[in-house]
Order: C-alpha cells, then structure tokens, then sequence
C-alpha cells in the first residue's frame, strides 16, 4: 500500500503496548518532511525487530521533530488504559520540538486536546507519518521491556514483552505479580486474588 505523506506540519501518532499485562503504554508522535522521504516505513507489527530499530535510527535522524512518551502501570491501573493511552499520546505531542498544523492519530479516536486532528483506522498502514510513530513506540517500549526483563527474569519478559502468553501466565502463577504488572487487568487480578485466599 503506498503511503500518504501529507504536508510538512502533518503530525502522526501511534502508541504500543495497551494489551499487555505488564509495563507501560508508550506513545509517538512524528513529523517527517515529505521532502526527505523514509524508504521501508509500514506497521511497526510488520516489521522484523532488526528492521524496527533499523528505522527508528533513521527516523530520529531525519524527523522534522518527534517525541516519545508514556503512561506509567500506576497512571493505566489508576485511569483504565483507554484514559491512559490517551494521556501519552498528548504528553507526545505536547513534547514535540515544534508545534504541528494537524494531528493523525491511529485508530478511531483522538486525546482531547487543542490542536485540529483526526483519526484514521489503520493509520499506521496508510500515513507515512503514523507509521513513523508506530515504530518509535514500539522499539521504546520493547528497549523498556527488555530492562524490565533484567530486573525480573523470572518472567520472561524479553520474549512476550509482556503480552499474556502461555509462558507469561503460568510465570504469573508461579511467582505472582510485580511491580510493573497491572494490577487492574483480570489475568494480573485473578492471580493476585488467588494468592490472597492462602
């Protein structure tokens, strides 16, 4: 599928990580210069790892301006994920180097905020500068998931990145939650409900 680029002052933003059960939500926000085009960028969920952070690289380089943000396992288990996915992408855009003349967000809602935006289902898949973001979310998030897999390796988090596989919730099981699981999806629920019944 060919990619739109848009204007110089089109922003794109995506986000990685709303169903895992563990870590943060992370959200992009990019403008690319329609004059210095980005070969290789589609759904970062299409791409090899390799590819991804191969991209990421060139997109930092070559971005009119980009930014990534999160909301913490504490802010998804206090607002819901929706609220939360919400609230990094406007940290994204409000940390952006210069302010965009419109905002594309994956999927089919936008943050509430001020500036004129639209949503565009599978975004990631048609807008160049959404596809931008999907990449720097997700390699952000995977680095975060990484170190988290260092400091707990009982989980296996460099594998699943937190997604609830089988491996992810049989190691739920067996060694109950830790700080960075959510607390308020019912995988991570029910475990730690069950421990407290012993």
């Amino acid at each position: 599928m060919k990619l739109h680029w848009g204007p110089l002052g089109l922003c794109g933003v995506d986000e990685a990580g709303r169903g895992p059960l563990a870590g943060p939500v992370v959200a992009a926000a990019v403008m690319l210069d329609p004059e210095r085009r980005i070969d290789g960028l589609r759904d970062s969920k299409k791409l090899s790892a390799a590819a991804r952070e191969r991209l990421a690289e060139v997109i930092r380089r070559e971005a009119v301006a980009w930014c990534v943000a999160e909301a913490s396992v504490a802010e998804i288990d206090t607002l819901n994920i929706l609220k939360a996915t919400m609230l990094a992408m406007r940290r994204a855009v409000d940390g952006l180097a210069r302010a965009p003349d419109d905002v594309w967000v994956d999927g089919n809602r936008c943050p509430e905020w001020a500036w004129r935006s639209q949503a565009v289902v599978k975004g990631d898949d048609k807008v160049a500068a959404i596809a931008a973001a999907s990449i720097l979310a997700k390699t952000e998030r995977d680095r975060f998931m990484r170190r988290l897999h260092d400091a707990y390796p009982d989980y296996g988090f460099a594998r699943h990145m937190g997604y609830g596989t089988a491996a992810h919730l049989d190691a739920l099981k067996a060694h109950g939650a830790c700080p960075q699981h959510r607390r308020s999806f019912g995988p991570v629920k029910l475990v730690i409900d069950q421990a407290s019944l012993f």
